[in-house]
């Protein structure tokens, strides 16, 4: 089996590019499963990693606490010091503080929601090589992230989604038309799994966490997952 290995900012931003699938590595979800134990399975099969530490029962729009999203990017790096050749990229959820410490170490950037630190801000915090992701959830916020200093979209929920506390969500048809007009590589999220990835596949990317955190078998959903994206080359 192939392993991984960390990708720097700079050169990052190429691979995004080409991305296929984006993991929110959620310990939370990985139940009696040691999360780093479950990294290491599915990462032979990622492109990018997000670092998305929540306490249980926060809402989405809670700011992630800085010292454990620092703990577990450490873990990340450490782990991906010992990997091998197939390259990831690693972010951190809400944390510019943290990118910024971690950015000599391999942490290439960060991920907003629309209530955490506005891009602008956080581009001129990180500089001009650190990757910055934006969570959008209808067309005039994908419209509005075009005129922003951002490398990435999340768009969401495509689907009802516990993780996230949405009931309801926009489906695989508002996220291919919200692919086809942004700038920036889209990465479809929310309630996506292994029974409906597949309807993605013309936009050829989406990012996950319980469809692999929770899986018997993370390296197998990974593969699965990401076979199923391809299906639209």
């Amino acid at each position: 089996m192939p392993t991984a290995t960390l990708l720097t900012a700079r050169d990052a931003r190429e691979h995004l590019g080409r991305a296929r699938l984006m993991l929110l590595f959620t310990p939370e979800l990985c139940g009696a499963h040691e999360p780093l134990e479950v990294l290491a399975a599915a990462l032979p099969f990622l492109d990018a990693v997000q670092v998305r530490v929540k306490p249980a029962g926060a809402l989405a729009s809670t700011p992630a606490p800085a010292r454990e999203t620092w703990e577990w990017s450490r873990r990340i790096l450490d782990l991906a010091r010992t990997s091998g050749t197939l390259p990831f990229v690693l972010l951190v959820d809400d944390r510019a503080d943290v990118a910024q410490v971690l950015a000599s170490e391999g942490v290439a950037g960060v991920h907003l929601g629309q209530d955490d630190m506005p891009c602008g801000l956080a581009r001129e915090f990180l500089g001009p090589d650190a990757l910055i992701g934006l969570s959008t959830h209808d067309m005039q916020q994908v419209a509005e992230a075009g005129e922003l200093p951002v490398d990435y979209l999340g768009f969401g929920p495509v689907h009802a989604t516990r993780t996230k506390g949405y009931e309801r969500g926009h489906g695989s048809e508002a996220a291919w038309i919200a692919a086809h007009v942004s700038q920036s590589p889209v990465f479809p999220i929310g309630g996506i799994d292994q029974s409906n990835v597949q309807e993605l596949a013309r936009v050829g990317r989406a990012a996950v966490s319980s469809a692999i955190l929770s899986a018997a078998d993370p390296a197998r959903a990974a593969r699965e997952l990401r076979e199923l994206l391809d299906t639209g080359d």
